[in-house]
């Protein structure tokens, strides 16, 4: 697949960049998406969450009542879960979610999530951006140019430019990454990948394609 580099007027430059087949065009593999994107949501669980247990909620020890003879169900402790006050029976407490993938996977995962990306015609390639100061506006032109919706825009950088990464900090809607930093998660949630020239490259090198 090859696709035309446009400036940040959005006009064609007259270059063409190939997006390699074994990145783009591979066939996907859903369950290795959703596998990925899985961990990805899992690792960023907290796992703060605590409530109370009977050996823990604060109260007398105790006993109610006789055992027998009151005509009711026998009662230990005010800290009883049946009471309001008590205990809570199973509930939640920290925890770690994190768990391990393969890296094959996670690179099967990756590929598959920029082929379907690239069969829907969701991304672009524009010239390396080099702002002389950080301007939102400026950004915001270059996406007006590039005729993208202001909806959940990736643009994937080779190197981390602060003047960009500022330019598009106030933006909701804009994602700045490096092609190293690329996860399943923000290339499936994103709905247009914006590349710059050399981040091409970048990722090529990213999956050592001379090796496989």
């Amino acid at each position: 697949m090859e696709l035309s580099v446009l400036n940040i007027a959005g006009q064609e430059t007259g270059r063409k960049v190939e997006l390699n087949d074994a990145i783009f065009g591979i066939e996907p593999n859903e369950h290795a998406i959703y596998l990925d994107v899985k961990q990805f949501l899992a690792n960023n669980r907290q796992g703060t969450h605590k409530s109370k247990q009977r050996n823990e909620v604060s109260g007398s020890t105790r006993k109610l009542k006789k055992q027998k003879g009151t005509g009711g169900a026998r009662a230990g402790g005010i800290k009883n879960p049946l009471f309001r006050g008590g205990g809570r029976v199973f509930g939640p407490v920290p925890r770690d979610y994190s768990f391990k993938l393969n890296k094959k996977l996670k690179r099967l995962a990756r590929k598959s999530a920029l082929s379907v990306k690239a069969a829907s015609n969701a991304v672009t390639v524009v010239e390396d951006l080099n702002f002389e100061a950080p301007k939102t506006k400026q950004m915001i032109q270059l996406f007006n140019n590039l005729k993208l919706d202001n909806r959940n825009i990736l643009l994937v950088t080779n190197d981390m430019n602060d003047n960009v990464l500022l330019s598009a900090r106030n933006l909701q809607y804009v994602d700045v990454m490096r092609v190293s930093d690329l996860a399943t998660y923000n290339i499936m949630r994103a709905k247009s990948l914006v590349f710059v020239e050399s981040s091409v490259q970048g990722l090529n090198e990213m999956f050592n394609l001379n090796e496989e």
